[in-house]
């Protein structure tokens, strides 16, 4: 062979294995990538083509589904209630594909492109069949999510309810919501001009305020506190602790008060049961401050303080469903521990998290991953899989639990009577968070699990920007949920 032949020879070579490792970085390595770019159109008309897996509630109600139509995309989308489900179920567009929620988090599944999938692929591709996404059945109880919503329509708030003994989430309300429905249109243009107002809206509609928005919780925080002393031994519910009219945070001028005077106790101390139904400032607030941030931070931390906590989804599936971090301060002085204990300050949280609160104080302690998502089912109605109750952690012992719980019930009978329910026994803590520049206005808050001797139902609610206190503003919310879940 001579010098050109050899030289042609190996060009060739190199021009084929240039081919090859091209293919290879576009089918494989870059096939997501391009196949999620919003630009390539034929992978648009691929997903819409395609019949997209139903979303449902615990009793089967479609949450969103696919029919066909009579255009270029085959198939429309189209949400029942979106506005009343939209922070579960997210949406799926022309625009923005699959984005929040279970549109997002089960998007391989729902478009049938799953490895799950890939035994009913294979049979429609033998049968010339059209190969159908999986359906999605959630834990969400479609009474009490449509009761919440109507509850909390007109107001900027969240509602969480679980069911404690496995982390199933019940309800998830976030107010102002959004209708999917305007973003599920085959008109480009029409759909580019819903996402822009959305997106421009002062009121932010399309933020999931139940698990991507972090508030001061308030009194209701004054429950980890009270874990975190009770978990020492050295506190029981008869305990007189330190309480007063006034306390003054430690190295400043500020004097913190209490909003009634039962909460002030007597002669400078009050039970440790009454500083919590009473909600007691100035007991609490000393009370962290004699614990220390490392005790208080490290109860909030086995509590999910600190931490993103995931409810649906996972890289494989989707873009997992996130909960973003609440937060407690850690290493700071004490006036801020102080002002930390009472759940104000540098204490932030989500709805989720403090919801996790109350279903692991109902649960003996052991705090259950949130899920939202019972079973996955092919197009054949078989069961793919199945989600299983786990334990995050045991955040304190039954003993504690029991002792907090007995204290709950007293905000209740004590303090907060209109929290009660006839005939059946109420563990709440409410809350009463001071917001804005000059602590004008407020976001009330309320969590707590019923039955107390038996619990089927956990909430936290939050109502943002209000000027009543938590007990008024969110407690009537969450006494008209459990009184509809516990009919059922």
């Amino acid at each position: 062979m001579n010098k050109n032949l050899r030289q042609l020879f190996t060009a060739v070579i190199v021009l084929f294995a240039v081919l090859g490792l091209s293919s290879t970085v576009i089918t494989a390595i870059q096939a997501n990538t391009l196949n999620n770019d919003p630009r390539n159109v034929r992978a648009l008309y691929h997903e819409f083509g395609a019949p997209r897996g139903s979303i449902l509630a615990s009793d089967g109600t479609v949450l969103a589904k696919s029919d066909p139509v009579n255009d270029a995309f085959e198939y429309q989308r189209s949400y029942s209630s979106g506005d009343v489900y939209a922070p579960v179920t997210g949406y799926f567009s022309i625009s923005q594909r699959a984005d929040r929620g279970i549109e997002a988090s089960r998007n391989e599944l729902l478009s049938g492109q799953s490895d799950a999938l890939f035994w009913q692929r294979f049979k429609s591709l033998l049968s010339g069949t059209e190969n159908k996404g999986a359906s999605i059945e959630t834990s969400i109880d479609t009474k009490l999510q449509t009761l919440a919503y109507q509850l909390l329509q007109d107001k900027d708030g969240a509602l969480v309810a679980i069911e404690p003994s496995s982390g199933r989430i019940l309800a998830m309300v976030s107010t102002p919501s959004y209708d999917p429905n305007q973003l599920a249109s085959h008109d480009g243009t029409a759909v580019n001009q819903a996402y822009s107002t959305l997106t421009a809206d002062a009121n932010n509609p399309m933020l999931n305020r139940a698990i991507s928005q972090l508030y001061p919780p308030g009194s209701t925080f004054k429950t980890v506190v009270a874990a975190a002393a009770l978990e020492t031994g050295n506190y029981q519910v008869d305990t007189q602790i330190p309480a007063g009219a006034g306390y003054t945070l430690p190295g400043t001028n500020t004097v913190l008060t209490n909003v009634e005077s039962a909460a002030n106790g007597s002669n400078g101390t009050i039970s440790f049961e009454d500083a919590l139904a009473y909600s007691s400032n100035t007991a609490f607030a000393q009370l962290g401050v004699s614990l220390g941030d490392d005790a208080v931070s490290e109860q909030a931390k086995k509590l999910g303080y600190g931490s993103s906590i995931t409810l649906d989804g996972s890289d494989s599936t989707g873009l997992p469903m996130k909960a973003i971090a609440s937060s407690f301060p850690t290493g700071v002085s004490d006036d801020k521990l102080a002002l930390a204990s009472i759940g104000q300050g540098d204490t932030q949280s989500t709805p989720l998290q403090t919801a996790m609160i109350a279903a692991a104080i109902a649960n003996k302690g052991k705090l259950m991953q949130p899920t939202l998502v019972d079973r996955v089912r092919s197009s054949d109605l078989s069961v793919l899989s199945s989600t299983t109750p786990s334990v995050m952690s045991q955040a304190f012992s039954e003993d504690t639990a029991n002792k907090l719980t007995q204290m709950m019930e007293a905000v209740v009978t004590k303090e907060n009577t209109n929290l009660a329910i006839d005939g059946v026994s109420v563990a709440a803590k409410t809350g009463t968070a001071q917001i804005g520049a000059n602590n004008e206005s407020i976001d009330g808050w309320v969590m707590g699990f019923a039955p107390a001797d038996d619990p089927k139902i956990a909430i936290a609610v939050v109502v943002h920007n209000t000027d009543t206190a938590g007990s008024y503003a969110a407690g009537p919310i969450m006494k008209q949920v459990m009184e509809e879940a516990l009919k059922q």
